[in-house]
């Protein structure tokens, strides 16, 4: 930019500061009640908060830095003025803040806020007049004294948050607390304007647009030490605030500057282009307040995007960590609202329901238990004076973190400063929160100059002459016999003085204050490059997933939001299995997405500087390190940049590359500005008001300056228009950037209507969005299962997305609530809407909850109606034990009416109770603006045409009811039996275990068409099953009525509603089928249909299928019939199959599904063998009896054996021996099992266990070369051509590179 203030000819972006304000009492106008602040008339006048004023403001404004009054004289004392008297600690405080604009740009301020006297008699007065009234007030209540703290405590409704109208005397010095005592008004040394003497804050700031803290803070502690020296200054003030304005300018990128404050020289470094970013607000501080760790765990919680609330007394500890912590995000950004100094006006703002990043000032005692605030489901609560972080529910771990912690540890240690936390270790002058300034007051006398009006602002002669003899003997000499002797060498004295300040020397010349900055500069950047260390491994590659495919940044922009810019599904799969859970999580953040988006835009415009960097550290690192592209380690990895980062700092400092032009005699009004010890004077604004215009230093940086502006925007106007620019960038970034900080300036209603409107719009758009994002990518794997196209989600994915959502569910409940109630403002209203229906349910003795519904009656399959309602759904929350919190039981129901398809409808009705609803929430809520809200609903209802297990798969140790259902084949009259049945169900989570079932308990239902059926069923409770897979069932074979042909069984999750079917079609019963007594059944999931479809329904994919009955009735008998697959056919159903089982084994462990059914349901291996078994085999009936494929086998073995007896065998290949002793076993071992499973069900077991062990392509040439194969067998059987099972045993052998693991209900009673 080169827009330049008004009346001066150097450009505000050169100057090293914008503004010099003064804040405090308007003389004018008096005492008025801060009432933003909670004025509170139970405390006595001295602790009540009025309100302060900006005094004056130099210049009166920069056009590219528009002053904004309110907004720095909230901020430079956001508690307003306090009174004190001389009884007080007048101890001068510093404190820094920032402020953020729309387009993300940074103000910073700095202020040094001290006590001066009050000299009006008229506010004296009107102190001494609201004392007696207090005291009068008090000693008419029947009350007992209370203390001032807790009068403030118990008077104000909205508790803690009231807390930031708390006085600066609150501060934690023990003084203060005791000065709060006595100056209560009923311990009678109250305020008396004849004894006492009052003083009231004040406030000097400077508005910057860079952060230098340290040399700031010098500068105004050097201010305010003239004020109050006894001594005036050399120079009148203005010529040292001009000084600071106009003539010292920014330091280039990689330079250091020194200029001269009113004593002391100042000294500042900025990083160069390759480096860290500047930030000079010491770490080492924050590590002090809260510890290796729980910094480490806020930090995570920041990269994450939750809501964090920084609380502590001390307005400087709160910028300090706040942006401490956002300094370690390199190379991502905070995106969203970030007020690190929350003004008592502002805590509104509390109930944003958008990540946020505040800093709220608590009062001294103040209990956290009593702090209310508006939703804490997401919140991070981070108190830093107790040196303690509450983390949310459900978080993920940051990468390495014991080895991550340890390496910021061992930086620490060699700093002298301890990892935990704190401790009492020797923290650095400059970097406590407590001005040093009363020590340096103490020390005044050994540190004042002779006079010579100069005052240490050596010349350029004069320093070269000082460097000259700086540590020169003779001079060291000549000092020492000046001093015995009592001669004043003042030439000499002058010059030490400029440099010593305090008469002690420093390490190579440099002041101890000048060490400490020096210290706390090279533990900052080292700390900091532990962090970007870490981001630089971890996203080494990240540039390989980055997803270019617009021809131009216009066509780019207009898209944005419709197109994927990074490969999250792939960037996941070549990750660390241990990074995963963070990974999953952080790269659906809005910082990774805006990282991402200005990467893209690089190709097309100059790189933002923290990607330029970022790249950079890339690639240096590439040319070091030999890590291969795909190799997945988690291998800690210790930062290498540490020494030559401290190095490059000390290197700045150690040769200074600029001194700025020293303050000087200005132009002035004689008489104007009289000093007065400790009052600031009156400045004179004329001469503030315009800098030089012959300056030739910021002429020529402004007229650089200005030529890099105007080559930019000449690229930008190439490109893109940069109206067009900005309106498409505002529109494609996403949630948070739309209200990144809170306008201070406008605190009217209608612009507070104004920004909470602004909060629904931009929940509306989120919820559109995650649902879109989980709709997409759901039917996207499913759409796999069609078929079409690669899977582009993973389990761990889905999770996080539903996780997201649950903490969108909980932001939108926490807007705009009247009263909060627990952590979970979701959960609350559900509680508050089930006391009302229970309430309703006893004055109606109704037993039907309000609101429950029926689903379409599952009768045809034989299972009961099963009621679902919001009410009997958190009853099952309710009931689980293993959840321990309100949040954590939202996020539960939350997922169960996801998976039950009822979550649109269960909100739905929750908010049709619009009593209850208008008594929680405010008018401007999301949840009470109709329009909206039934959007929002809509947008829910659409995740309906999904399957999800998001509530099965994450809770897997509660116990849950389920039923079973055993439906017979009614039409051959074998419906009954009279054995002694049994099940067991297995999923991927466990088995229930062995069920006995009463003898003939028959239950009758009803298909739509009023058609009786008889059935058994059977209710139980175990453990979570996870997704059923298979069931066993069988029975004794006992009474007359043995033999039983069973359709299907049919099992539900009674929670969730989920049922799947088991079909059977076979027989079990000894002399009919193959004469089993037990059947393993795959399931296949069941989803319900509505009444509207007429029962038809349209669903997606199954997860699973399972054989088809007819495959189950005719594969014993397909020649003779029609429809006999194919030779191709079988062969390619062979090869699916295994490519199944493959994939299977290439997905990540946690995504897999069942083997089982890849194995034995419809396609899987099992079935397609079968096929192929099948083909060519003789299957006539001999003797009225059927033969299977198992009777081939069984003999196949016998005729090997008999070979083997004489001899036949003796001389073939050991191999071929060992093959066929190893067939005569499995077969054998399957025979001699105690299980009656039949013998299609042996085959079954067969394969299965090759598979697993790896026989299978060496049992086929066995068995393709036995005699029995020519009796057994025709001709044209794939068993009887040799090319076809030498390309089956090649295709067999694939699956010898996986570990097959099967099921216990398969190889139950098998010993091998």
């Amino acid at each position: 930019m080169s827009a330049t203030m008004s009346g001066s000819g150097p450009s505000a972006p050169c100057r090293f500061a914008h503004y010099f304000v003064i804040c405090g009492i308007d003389i004018e106008t008096g005492l008025e009640p801060d009432a933003l602040s909670g004025e509170n008339f139970d405390q006595s006048p001295l602790k009540r908060t009025f309100k302060s004023k900006v005094l004056a403001h130099y210049p009166e404004n920069i056009e590219c830095n528009p002053f904004d009054q309110e907004a720095v004289n909230m901020l430079c004392m956001p508690k307003g003025l306090s009174f004190r008297t001389q009884r007080d600690s007048l101890t001068p405080q510093f404190h820094s803040f920032l402020i953020t604009r729309e387009d993300g740009s940074r103000t910073y301020g700095f202020v040094h806020t001290f006590y001066e006297e009050v000299t009006s008699p008229q506010i004296c007065s009107a102190m001494q007049t609201l004392h007696q009234m207090h005291q009068a007030e008090h000693n008419t209540s029947a009350h007992k004294c209370p203390s001032s703290s807790s009068s403030s405590s118990s008077s104000s409704s909205s508790s803690s948050m009231d807390s930031l109208a708390s006085s600066l005397d609150e501060i934690e010095s023990p003084s203060s607390s005791q000065g709060t005592r006595r100056s209560c008004g009923c311990s009678g040394e109250g305020y008396d304007s004849l004894r006492d003497t009052l003083y009231v804050s004040k406030a000097m700031c400077l508005i910057t647009a860079m952060p230098f803290m340290h040399a700031y803070k010098r500068f105004l502690s050097q201010i305010h030490r003239a004020v109050t020296s006894n001594q005036p200054p050399p120079l009148p003030l203005e010529s040292y605030i001009y000084n600071i304005l106009y003539e010292v300018p920014l330091p280039s990128p990689g330079r250091s500057l020194k200029f001269h404050g009113v004593y002391e020289p100042i000294l500042c470094q900025r990083p160069g282009i390759g480096e860290l970013p500047l930030a000079d607000f010491p770490l080492g501080e924050a590590f002090r307040l809260l510890g290796a760790e729980n910094l480490v765990q806020l930090f995570t919680c920041v990269l994450l995007e939750m809501q964090i609330l920084l609380y502590s007394q001390d307005y400087q500890r709160l910028m300090v960590t706040a942006e401490g912590i956002t300094t370690l995000l390199f190379p991502f950004q905070w995106q969203h609202v970030y007020v690190p100094i929350l003004p008592a006006s502002l805590l509104h703002f509390l109930d944003a329901p958008v990540p946020y990043l505040m800093g709220l000032q608590s009062k001294e005692g103040t209990d956290r238990s009593k702090l209310e605030l508006p939703q804490e489901a997401n919140l991070c609560f981070v108190d830093i004076d107790n040196h303690s972080i509450e983390l949310p529910e459900d978080f993920p771990q940051f990468p390495n973190k014991t080895e991550f912690i340890q390496e910021l540890s061992e930086v620490l240690l060699s700093f002298g400063l301890s990892p935990d936390g704190g401790k009492t270790s020797p923290p650095p002058p400059v970097t406590t929160q407590t001005s040093t300034l009363e020590a340096e007051l103490k020390n005044m006398s050994l540190r004042e100059l002779v006079d010579d009006k100069k005052n240490g602002n050596l010349g350029g002669e004069a320093l070269d002459v000082l460097e000259l003899l700086q540590g020169n003997p003779t001079l060291e000499r000549l000092q020492a016999l000046a001093k015995r002797t009592g001669v004043k060498v003042a030439r000499l004295e002058v010059l030490a003085a400029g440099q010593k300040g305090t008469g002690e020397e420093g390490v190579g010349g440099r002041s101890p204050a000048e060490e400490e900055e020096l210290r706390n500069a090279k533990l900052n950047v080292q700390l900091r490059e532990v962090f970007a260390a870490r981001f630089a491994t971890m996203f080494a590659d990240y540039e390989s997933f980055v997803i270019q495919n617009s021809p131009d940044l216009e066509s780019w922009l207009t898209n944005r939001e419709q197109m994927h810019n990074f490969d999250k599904a792939s960037f996941l799969s070549d990750q660390p299995e241990p990074y995963l859970p963070f990974l999953s999580h952080f790269i659906e953040t809005q910082m990774f997405a805006t990282f991402i988006d200005n990467k893209i835009m690089s190709q097309w415009e100059e790189k933002e500087p923290l990607l330029r960097v970022f790249d950079g550290r890339i690639e240096k690192a590439r040319l070091y390190n030999v890590r291969a592209p795909n190799l997945r380690s988690s291998i800690y990895q210790k930062c290498t940049f540490l020494k030559e980062s401290a190095q490059a700092i000390e290197h700045r400092l150690r040769k200074i590359d600029h001194t700025a032009i020293h303050p000087h005699l200005l132009d002035m009004k004689i008489g104007q500005g009289k000093y007065q010890q400790g009052f600031f004077p009156r400045l004179q604004a004329d001469v503030l008001a315009t800098g030089p215009t012959n300056n030739k230093w910021s002429n020529r940086t402004c007229s650089t300056q200005r030529r890099v502006d105007r080559h930019r925007q000449q690229n930008e106007h190439l490109v893109l228009d940069n109206d067009l620019k900005d309106k498409y960038m505002q529109e494609a970034r996403n949630l948070g950037k739309n209200l990144r900080q809170p306008k201070l300036s406008d605190l009217s209603p209608a612009v507070i209507a104004q920004t909470n409107w602004k909060f629904v719009e931009g929940l509306l758009k989120e919820c559109k969005m995650k649902t879109k994002r989980m709709l997409v990518e759901k039917m996207g794997r499913e759409a796999v299962e069609l078929g079409h196209g690669e899977a582009n989600i993973t389990g761990l994915e889905e999770n996080t997305l539903i996780a997201s959502l649950c903490d969108l569910l909980e932001r939108i409940w926490s807007h705009g609530l009247q009263v909060k109630q627990g952590k979970s403002a979701l959960w609350s209203h559900l509680l508050h809407y089930q006391a009302r229906v229970e309430k309703n349910q006893l004055q109606s003795e109704s037993p039907v909850s309000n609101g429950q519904e029926r689903r379409k009656s599952e009768s045809s399959f034989g299972l009961p109606v099963l009621r679902v309602s919001l009410i009997q759904d958190m009853r099952h929350i309710q009931n689980m034990g293993e959840i321990k919190t309100d949040v954590g039981r939202a996020r539960a129901w939350i997922r169960l009416s996801l998976e039950k398809k009822l979550l649109s409808q269960h909100l739905k009705q929750l908010l049709s109770n619009q009593t209850l609803t208008k008594k929680l929430y405010k008018r401007y809520a999301f949840l009470r603006c109709e329009e909206e809200k039934e959007q929002f609903l809509f947008h829910l209802l659409s995740l309906n045409a999904v399957d999800y297990f998001c509530f099965t798969s994450v809770f897997t140790t509660i116990m849950i009811p389920y039923r079973a259902v055993i439906i017979p084949i009614k039409k051959l009259s074998n419906a009954m039996t009279t054995s002694n049945p049994w099940l067991c169900v297995s999923g991927n989570l466990g088995d229930s275990g062995i069920l006995q079932i009463t003898k003939n308990v028959l239950e009758m239902t009803f298909d739509s068409a009023f058609r009786p059926h008889t059935h058994i069923s059977i209710a139980y409770k175990c453990q979570n099953l996870g997704k059923l897979t298979t069931v066993q069932l069988g029975h004794d074979n006992s009474g007359f009525l043995a033999k039983w042909l069973v359709d299907c069984v049919m099992v539900r999750n009674e929670i969730s509603g989920h049922t799947y079917k088991f079909p059977c079609g076979r027989w079990l019963g000894k002399g009919v089928d193959d004469g089993s007594l037990e059947r393993v059944l795959i399931g296949e999931f069941v989803v319900p249909c509505n009444d509207d479809e007429g029962g038809r329904g349209s669903k997606t994919p199954p997860l699973q299928r399972s054989p088809s009955q007819i495959r189950r009735i005719s594969i014993t008998s397909l020649t003779g019939r029609g429809n006999k697959p194919t030779t191709v056919q079988i062969q390619e159903s062979i090869g699916e199959a295994v490519n199944n089982i493959l994939k299977h084994f290439h997905k990540p462990e946690k995504e897999r599904g069942s083997l089982t059914v890849l194995l034995c349901g419809e396609g899987g291996l099992v079935w397609a063998l079968e096929q192929f078994f099948h083909h060519g085999f003789r299957t006539a009936r001999l003797f009225q009896k059927n033969v299977f494929v198992w009777d081939f086998f069984e003999r196949a073995i016998t005729c090997m054996e008999n070979a083997d007896q004489f001899g036949d065998l003796q001389e073939t290949p050991e191999s071929l021996g060992l093959n066929c002793e190893s067939l005569y076993r499995y077969v054998n071992g399957i025979n001699n099992t105690p299980r009656n499973i039949g013998k299609d069900g042996k085959f079954q077991l067969l394969v299965c266990l090759g598979a697993r062990d790896r026989f299978l392509p060496q049992w086929l040439p066995l068995l393709a070369e036995c005699p029995v194969i020519t009796r057994m067998y025709e001709e044209n059987a794939l068993l009887r051509d040799k090319l076809t099972v030498n390309s089956l045993v090649a295709v067999l052998q694939t699956l010898h590179d996986f570990p097959i693991t099967l099921e216990t209900s398969l190889t139950k009673c098998v010993d091998l």
